[in-house]
Protein backbone atom coordinates (compact mmCIF):
# COMPACT_ATOMS: atom_id res chain seq x y z
CA UNK A 1 0.00 0.00 0.00
CA UNK A 2 2.74 2.37 0.73
CA UNK A 3 3.54 2.57 -3.46
CA UNK A 4 0.73 4.38 -3.96
CA UNK A 5 1.03 8.06 -5.03
CA UNK A 6 -2.35 8.81 -6.35
CA UNK A 7 -5.38 8.05 -7.88
CA UNK A 8 -6.57 10.42 -10.68
CA UNK A 9 -10.04 9.74 -12.78
CA UNK A 10 -10.74 10.28 -16.57
CA UNK A 11 -12.63 12.97 -16.76
CA UNK A 12 -14.44 13.05 -20.53
CA UNK A 13 -14.79 16.18 -22.65
CA UNK A 14 -16.98 16.68 -25.19
CA UNK A 15 -15.17 19.51 -26.60
CA UNK A 16 -10.97 19.02 -25.73
CA UNK A 17 -10.16 22.61 -26.00
CA UNK A 18 -13.10 23.99 -24.27
CA UNK A 19 -12.75 22.15 -21.77
CA UNK A 20 -8.85 22.65 -21.28
CA UNK A 21 -10.00 26.31 -21.19
CA UNK A 22 -12.22 25.71 -18.42
CA UNK A 23 -10.23 23.85 -16.03
CA UNK A 24 -8.06 26.47 -16.35
CA UNK A 25 -10.28 29.19 -15.61
CA UNK A 26 -10.64 27.45 -12.53
CA UNK A 27 -7.38 27.23 -11.38
CA UNK A 28 -5.66 24.32 -12.96
CA UNK A 29 -2.53 23.98 -14.66
CA UNK A 30 -2.46 21.77 -17.75
CA UNK A 31 0.83 19.68 -16.93
CA UNK A 32 0.90 17.54 -20.25
CA UNK A 33 -1.35 17.54 -23.37
CA UNK A 34 -1.51 15.55 -26.46
CA UNK A 35 -4.14 14.81 -28.61
CA UNK A 36 -5.97 12.37 -26.27
CA UNK A 37 -5.60 13.19 -22.73
CA UNK A 38 -4.95 16.49 -21.06
CA UNK A 39 -3.24 16.41 -17.17
CA UNK A 40 -4.58 18.75 -15.24
CA UNK A 41 -2.99 19.94 -11.51
CA UNK A 42 -4.80 21.57 -8.69
CA UNK A 43 -1.94 21.73 -6.07
CA UNK A 44 -0.78 18.36 -5.48
CA UNK A 45 -3.93 17.05 -7.14
CA UNK A 46 -4.85 15.75 -10.97
CA UNK A 47 -6.92 14.40 -13.19
CA UNK A 48 -6.93 13.65 -16.89
CA UNK A 49 -9.27 15.26 -19.35
CA UNK A 50 -9.57 12.59 -21.98
CA UNK A 51 -10.76 13.51 -25.55
CA UNK A 52 -13.37 11.12 -25.01
CA UNK A 53 -17.14 11.47 -24.92
CA UNK A 54 -20.60 9.06 -24.18
CA UNK A 55 -23.27 11.20 -22.54
CA UNK A 56 -24.57 9.42 -20.22
CA UNK A 57 -21.21 9.01 -18.58
CA UNK A 58 -20.45 12.64 -18.65
CA UNK A 59 -23.69 14.06 -17.44
CA UNK A 60 -23.53 10.78 -14.61
CA UNK A 61 -20.01 11.46 -13.68
CA UNK A 62 -19.49 13.52 -10.23
CA UNK A 63 -16.16 14.23 -8.45
CA UNK A 64 -15.55 15.70 -5.12
CA UNK A 65 -12.70 18.21 -4.46
CA UNK A 66 -12.08 18.54 -0.53
CA UNK A 67 -11.06 21.64 0.32
CA UNK A 68 -10.44 23.55 3.93
CA UNK A 69 -12.59 26.61 3.11
CA UNK A 70 -15.53 26.15 0.29
CA UNK A 71 -16.33 29.75 0.74
CA UNK A 72 -12.80 31.35 0.29
CA UNK A 73 -12.10 28.61 -2.59
CA UNK A 74 -15.46 29.75 -4.80
CA UNK A 75 -14.77 33.39 -4.11
CA UNK A 76 -11.02 32.60 -5.83
CA UNK A 77 -12.03 30.18 -8.62
CA UNK A 78 -15.49 32.71 -9.55
CA UNK A 79 -17.05 29.62 -11.24
CA UNK A 80 -20.26 31.81 -11.98
CA UNK A 81 -18.28 34.15 -13.92
CA UNK A 82 -17.75 30.91 -16.28
CA UNK A 83 -21.77 30.42 -17.28
CA UNK A 84 -21.27 32.43 -20.12
CA UNK A 85 -17.76 32.25 -21.70
CA UNK A 86 -18.25 28.20 -21.75
CA UNK A 87 -22.20 27.91 -21.82
CA UNK A 88 -22.15 25.41 -18.74
CA UNK A 89 -25.24 25.38 -15.91
CA UNK A 90 -25.20 27.95 -13.59
CA UNK A 91 -22.84 26.57 -10.45
CA UNK A 92 -24.92 26.15 -6.95
CA UNK A 93 -23.34 28.13 -4.48
CA UNK A 94 -21.63 26.29 -1.17
CA UNK A 95 -24.83 25.44 0.99
CA UNK A 96 -25.01 22.94 4.04
CA UNK A 97 -25.71 19.54 3.00
CA UNK A 98 -28.45 17.09 4.81
CA UNK A 99 -25.32 15.19 5.25
CA UNK A 100 -23.32 17.36 7.44
CA UNK A 101 -20.78 19.16 4.75
CA UNK A 102 -20.89 22.87 2.61
CA UNK A 103 -20.71 22.07 -0.52
CA UNK A 104 -21.04 24.04 -4.04
CA UNK A 105 -21.50 22.45 -7.25
CA UNK A 106 -19.95 23.38 -10.71
CA UNK A 107 -20.40 21.87 -14.14
CA UNK A 108 -18.18 21.89 -16.65
CA UNK A 109 -18.91 22.22 -20.80
CA UNK A 110 -19.27 17.93 -20.79
CA UNK A 111 -22.02 17.83 -17.99
CA UNK A 112 -19.22 16.67 -15.15
CA UNK A 113 -20.69 17.32 -11.85
CA UNK A 114 -17.64 18.93 -9.60
CA UNK A 115 -18.80 18.56 -5.97
CA UNK A 116 -16.51 21.80 -3.78
CA UNK A 117 -16.99 20.11 -0.35
CA UNK A 118 -15.38 21.84 2.77
CA UNK A 119 -13.98 19.46 5.28
CA UNK A 120 -16.11 19.33 8.53
CA UNK A 121 -13.86 19.54 11.48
Amino acid sequence: MDQILAIRPFVPAKDFDASKRFYRALGFALTHEDESIAILKLGSFSFILQNFYVKEFAENCMIQLLVRDVDSWWQKAKPSELVDQFSVNAPREPALQSWGMKVGFIFDPSGVLWHVAEVPF
